[in-house]
């Protein structure tokens, strides 16, 4: 309960964010790590908060990205066995026990997924915004895959399975869209609220509410 109350007055003034996943095994240099740095960095001086989880990889690149931008970086760092270390660039910090907290801090205060190349966790963390999108849980927001010659076989498999074996509808495939170039993610951010706006309706703010 303290992680949620926390959170969320951490982070209640930091709208519009994007959230931005991908492995943490990402080394500088590489070209992973340039991605989601540049990506990060364009999208601070867009004006958007930019949300990692807080680590190394390409959590520190996006972190990295918007420390040198306009807008705040955050991370929300939790304790692992291996891997997690909270990286130097976070304007906001905070630090989970529990996953499920974690969580549902990524959703509640994103405006969009950004989400790389990476493992489990990363996996993880896209099926469970395309679920609650799915479900009509959150609201549709853009979920961005970046790097297309990583996801192509998961998205072949979308379609040659889930949606031949009639596992999901056709046009859930839609929910997810691959853009490599970081200045094309921004602009289909600002694209897909052009006509709506940033902020949520008060039916979906309710929603958000009983995430």
């Amino acid at each position: 309960m303290a992680e949620f109350v926390e959170g969320t007055e951490r982070l209640t003034g930091i709208r519009p964010a994007v959230s931005v996943f991908g492995s943490a095994r990402a080394v500088e240099g590489s070209h992973y790590f340039a991605l989601a740095e540049q990506t990060s960095r364009l999208l601070s001086d867009a004006g958007f908060a930019v949300i990692s989880g807080g680590g190394p990889g390409i959590m520190r690149a996006a972190n990295k990205g918007a420390f040198a931008g306009r807008s705040p970086a955050v991370g929300l760092n939790i304790e692992l066995p291996r891997e997690q270390h909270a990286n130097e660039y976070q304007d906001i910090s905070l630090r989970f026990e529990h996953f499920f907290a974690r969580k549902v801090m990524f959703v509640k205060f994103a405006t969009a997924y950004v989400v790389l190349p990476g493992g489990y966790g990363t996996l993880d963390e896209l099926f469970e915004a395309l679920t609650l999108v799915q479900t009509n849980k959150i609201r549709r927001m853009p979920i961005i895959l970046m790097h297309a010659p990583f996801w192509r076989g998961l998205l072949d498999w979308f379609r040659e399975s889930l949606v031949a074996e009639d596992m999901i509808d056709a046009e859930d495939v839609e929910l997810v869209q691959v853009i490599d170039e970081p200045q094309k993610v921004v602009d289909a951010i600002f694209t897909f609220y052009e006509k709506r706006g940033f902020e949520p309706s008060p039916a979906e703010r309710e929603v958000l509410l009983n995430l």
